[in-house]
């Protein structure tokens, strides 16, 4: 073996935890390289925003080789890795072509899960991808133009349909009812707007179920005062083109946003290591995998738990952390356990309102949106972004308005 050659660490993935793990490596004695599908790092928790017409792309998206630029030891590709061969250690990619590694950092995340039901995915598509936040803005404004040509009367044919009241769920909601009833009223002549109906549906006895009961029931409260009906204990049962069924319920809509559920990338299932029940693979305290211990896994795509025996969720801070402390540990070449320091969780409901908790901790309304709103502000990874999202909330907040408030046609209509 050539001594003087690097180290070779390819990591998959450009989110919030393999970017963590890539700044750790930079200029490092390794060599890296870092492959995802796109050429973009995207701040996902803002990602409704762009499918409920606040924000552009542009301002939760920065270029991958721009954020790493100034390491010279780490080179980006945009390309999907399709294989994994752990005895070998070897990747295969999506473009024919086969990559070494010495170290390999798994930060793929997670996609939706439909349990079981696949075929609803085309009526009710997930919010994981720029793709997905423009189809949803597209489908969602393209409803009332419809209304305002045919004439509709929003109050009996607009139904907006959330299901899923995890944080998403939430945020996603309340932003669909600020659409309908404060930023469009003004925009039609024929419909008014604030007559359509935004239902969320959840399977649980409450919305939010990672939040005690008291805090999940004020950001009820608050979705209920922008006019978003909370269904509870509802489990759809069905989907189609133009309905929802919750056992002999029926809510008749053609604009679905799915927010229930996540599984793990199928890519994990290559390794041959231990997977739970959800394909997430089980990991050893310091984040390697249990049958190849040069191969990490972070973020959704890992299931971790902590020496209290929680499961530790799939979240930014998490993913975050995790791809810091590999990157610590290759280039202190010291093998420790990972601990998480629990900086708190949030969701924002609407203008002006969130919750958060930070242990016993916990606050809601104006003070939590406040705290919601510059945390996220810091967690953006590029400085343009930070003033970007700014420029927009501040435009949004003071004038009501959506400043994206486009329809981007995906086909040429002129054939």
């Amino acid at each position: 073996m050539d001594k003087t050659k690097k180290q070779r660490v390819i990591i998959v993935g450009g989110g919030f935890g393999g970017i963590s793990a890539a700044k750790v490596l930079g200029n490092s004695e390794y060599e890296v390289i870092l492959f995802d599908r796109t050429n973009y790092h995207l701040f996902q928790p803002l990602l409704y925003q762009v499918a409920s017409a606040v924000l552009a792309a542009s301002d939760i998206a920065v270029p991958i080789r721009e954020v790493v630029s100034q390491y010279k030891n780490i080179t980006v590709l945009m390309d999907r890795v399709d294989n994994i061969d752990g005895h070998n250690n070897q990747i295969n990619t999506a473009a024919g072509n086969t990559y070494k590694y010495d170290y390999l950092i798994l930060a793929v995340g997670a996609k939706h899960s439909y349990f079981a039901n696949p075929e609803w995915e085309k009526f009710a598509p997930g919010l994981k991808t720029l793709d997905d936040a423009y189809n949803i803005r597209n489908s969602l404004l393209h409803i009332f133009e419809e209304a305002e040509n045919k004439h509709m009367d929003p109050s009996e044919e607009l139904n907006l349909v959330v299901v899923g009241g995890g944080p998403t769920g939430v945020e996603m909601a309340g932003a669909l009812a600020e659409i309908a009833k404060e930023t469009l009223v003004n925009d039609f002549r024929r419909i008014d707007s604030s007559k359509a109906h935004v239902y969320l549906l959840e399977g649980a006895p409450q919305i939010l179920g990672m939040y005690p009961e008291a805090l999940a029931k004020k950001a009820q409260g608050y979705l209920e005062k922008l006019g978003v009906t909370v269904l509870l204990n509802s489990i759809v049962t069905n989907i189609t083109e133009d309905r929802v069924e919750i056992g002999d319920t029926v809510i008749k809509t053609q604009n679905i946003i799915w927010a229930a559920g996540n599984k793990a990338c199928s890519l994990l299932a290559k390794i041959g290591t231990e997977l739970d029940k959800v394909g997430r693979v089980v990991v050893n305290p310091d984040l390697s995998t249990k049958k190849f211990d040069n191969i990490f896994v972070i973020g959704d795509a890992a299931h971790f738990r902590t020496d209290k025996g929680n499961i530790l969720p799939g979240l930014a801070p998490v993913a975050m952390q995790q791809g810091r402390h590999i990157g610590r540990t290759l280039v202190k070449n010291k093998r420790k356990n990972f601990f998480y320091f629990d900086k708190g969780s949030m969701a924002t409901v609407g203008k002006y309102k969130a919750i958060m908790k930070k242990g016993p901790f916990e606050a809601s309304g104006f003070f939590a949106w406040l705290s919601c709103a510059f945390v996220h502000i810091m967690f953006l990874i590029d400085f343009r972004t930070k003033i970007a999202v700014f420029t927009h909330w501040a435009y949004s907040l003071l004038f009501l308005k959506r400043g994206v408030r486009l329809i981007f046609k995906t086909h040429d209509d002129s054939k």
